[in-house]
């Protein structure tokens, strides 16, 4: 390990960012250095331009991934090297955005109905009663489900903020059925040898398979369950600010991006009136 590498994790441990995100922005500046053989302080911000337009025009990379590396290289100059922020600009680049696709609750149903096994099944549908990201429900521990308040405690989640999940009365009476067939401790879903957690892509694969099983084709991963939650709390009449606080958002800008996907759908539906003028609910 390099001192420009252990000066970078330093600065990261003491602003508290998770192991995920120090191991994405160390590759973000791993990857820079590589590609030009040189130390990546010796780099200036029209070398780090070239780089970043050369992944996204000639790689292909996605924008979510670009801007990804832009944050790690960000950290790396603007704070492990002080470099000011006024002469040294990285442009993000914008995302577009996109309405996300809506699992139905019939798909629901038919995903839960398809997996190859009870703990399967559960993780399912913890992730999507509950409305977790994956690595939310991976990290869950049996001390973190509380039967007394009907919840489920997320320690830690996205940008190291706590929460309480929901915990419904049927979805209690699943987990206890789940333990008493696995008994697992610590973690609700541990992994093989039972001293970690269940890993992510494992959960991913997990929802893959039951999702082919269903033949369900609309594209996406196990974060469609956490989509599907929120619209369909939105479609039952929750109101937006309970949802914000159940799916651990920030921003409320980002909860209404399921607003606009419910109102879709509830405009497609019909309404008693138009009903009436349908030919099978007239009278004979």
């Amino acid at each position: 390990m390099t001192p420009l590498q252990q000066r970078m994790i330093e600065d990261m441990t003491v602003r508290g960012l998770t192991p995920s995100t120090q191991h994405a922005y160390l590759r973000a500046v791993r990857e820079l250095a590589a590609y030009y053989k040189r130390s990546p302080d010796t780099l200036s911000s029209r070398d780090i331009q070239r780089y970043l337009y050369m992944l996204h025009a000639e790689r292909g990379l996605m924008y979510s991934t670009c801007n990804t590396i832009v944050h790690g290289l960000r950290f790396f100059y603007g704070t492990t090297l002080g470099r000011s922020a006024m002469h040294f600009t990285i442009p993000l680049a914008k995302e577009p955005s996109k309405l996300p696709l809506i699992l139905s609750r019939h798909d629901i149903r038919q995903l839960v109905a398809a997996a190859e096994s009870q703990r399967d099944r559960t993780l399912l549908q913890v992730t999507y009663n509950a409305g977790l990201r994956a690595s939310e429900v991976v990290h869950l521990k049996i001390a973190h489900i509380d039967s007394r308040r009907m919840c489920l405690r997320i320690v830690q989640g996205k940008r190291q903020k706590d929460r309480e999940a929901l915990l419904s009365p049927r979805l209690l009476q699943d987990l206890r059925a789940y333990w008493r067939v696995y008994r697992p401790d610590p973690w609700l879903f541990p992994g093989r040898d039972g001293t970690q957690p269940l890993a992510r892509k494992t959960a991913y694969l997990i929802f893959q398979r039951a999702k082919d099983r269903a033949g369900i084709t609309k594209p996406g991963g196990l974060h469609l369950l956490r989509h599907a939650f929120a619209t369909h709390l939105l479609e039952a009449g929750v109101d937006l600010h309970t949802i914000q606080r159940l799916m651990g958002h920030t921003n409320i800008q980002t909860t209404l991006r399921y607003f606009h996907v419910a109102r879709q759908h509830l405009l497609k539906t019909p309404s008693p009136l138009e009903l009436l003028d349908d030919p099978r609910f007239v009278d004979g």
